[in-house]
């Protein structure tokens, strides 16, 4: 039987709130110069943001009162939903296409990404049936396969917009959840294989995809081309020093660095902040693994620890996958970092997400 509820974990309370406010104040520093140029408003980026902050805020709020296995009735709805939106974006006119991914619903500047959303969905919804049917996971059919049909169509529907970034996530989440549920390591090497021949036909199906991977490796072969984003992120992440240049003192943020706000926030963080401010960042992410990871392994049930699981692995893989990007450690792919890179879609939904992982911490034994 559940006991009743008691205080949040305030280690992911704090690490949360501090990363946020970094966050905001960084997306200021990294876009005044964007947002003036384009907007006419040093504050464009950073308005925005903070009203998603504060939005994303009272839904944590509300997420964290709400008893998480409310969330059980409706995972398959959620899902239904998820797709249902997924598929409007296959209509031609019907989404809205950015940087050459028509991944957003909505008219104008008020718009929200279903792929975010669908992250949070297909973790409700594999927390569900992995706690239902524990014991089936060791059975390749009718254990393993049945979610993984599920996730693949999933994936197949984000990578039409194309999307690989949060597919990556998707998937990588996904992977993990059904890992720690006790499936068998000889079935995930099986298919880890599958997924590696898959991944290679979707780079070599999408000739940008090939000149990224290429730039990987050697970005000074096309230092104006594809290159281009991973060079000017070192350019600014090496000056950063130990201390950095100072708030608000980028150099790269003056139309060097595409996507400052965005993908590449901590580049710009770095070359302020120093060595010291990137590695606080880093810190304050260990420290919501740390609790995050403790809150699966106390939670009163199943149910409850695969939805830990799925929420703290959904945020550390973005932010693996973020900074490996940002100095070169992984190829150029879009991805933002949480609760510090400009994006309301993908604030409020992590936000919204850290809200359920403090409800099921109120419970843990």
């Amino acid at each position: 039987m559940i006991k009743s509820r008691s205080n949040p974990d305030w280690w992911i309370v704090l690490a949360t709130l501090l990363l946020l406010g970094i966050g905001v104040i960084m997306v200021y520093s990294a876009s005044a110069v964007l947002a003036y140029r384009e907007m006419g408003d040093w504050y464009f980026y950073a308005k925005r943001q903070l009203f998603f902050a504060i939005l994303g805020i009272v839904s944590m709020y509300f997420m964290m009162n709400i008893d998480y296995w409310v969330w059980k009735k409706w995972a398959k709805i959620g899902l239904l939903i998820v797709f249902f939106l997924l598929i409007l974006l296959l209509i031609p006119g019907v989404g809205i296409t950015r940087n050459g991914a028509t991944s957003w619903l909505g008219v104008g500047a008020f718009s929200i990404q279903p792929s975010e959303f669908t992250k949070l969905a297909m973790i409700i919804f594999l927390a569900k049936r992995l706690s239902e049917r524990q014991q089936e996971i060791i059975y390749f059919t009718k254990g393993l396969m049945p979610p993984l049909a599920i996730l693949g169509l999933a994936f197949a529907l984000i990578m039409m917009q194309p999307d690989l970034g949060t597919g990556t996530v998707l998937v990588g989440t996904s992977i993990l959840m059904i890992y720690t549920s006790g499936a068998r390591i000889k079935h995930l090497l099986s298919l880890m294989m599958v997924g590696v021949a898959g991944f290679t036909g979707l780079v070599l199906a999408a000739p940008y995809r090939i000149q990224r991977i290429l730039a990987f490796l050697d970005p000074w072969q096309d230092p104006r081309g594809a290159g281009y984003q991973l060079i000017q992120s070192l350019y600014a992440i090496g000056p950063g020093g130990l201390l950095g240049l100072g708030l608000g003192m980028s150099r790269q943020k003056h139309l060097y660095v595409p996507e400052p706000q965005t993908d590449f926030i901590f580049s710009i963080l770095a070359e302020e902040l120093g060595f010291i401010g990137g590695g606080l960042i880093l810190i304050l992410f260990l420290i919501l693994l740390w609790r995050g990871f403790r809150v699966a392994i106390t939670a009163p049930d199943l149910f409850g620890s695969f939805l830990a699981v799925g929420i703290i692995g959904m945020v550390m893989i973005q932010v693996v996958i973020n900074i490996g990007v940002v100095t070169g450690m992984f190829p150029v792919t879009g991805i933002t970092l949480p609760l510090l890179s400009y994006g309301g879609s993908s604030l409020t939904l992590t936000l919204t997400a850290i809200g359920i992982l403090l409800n099921i911490s109120r419970y843990s034994r």
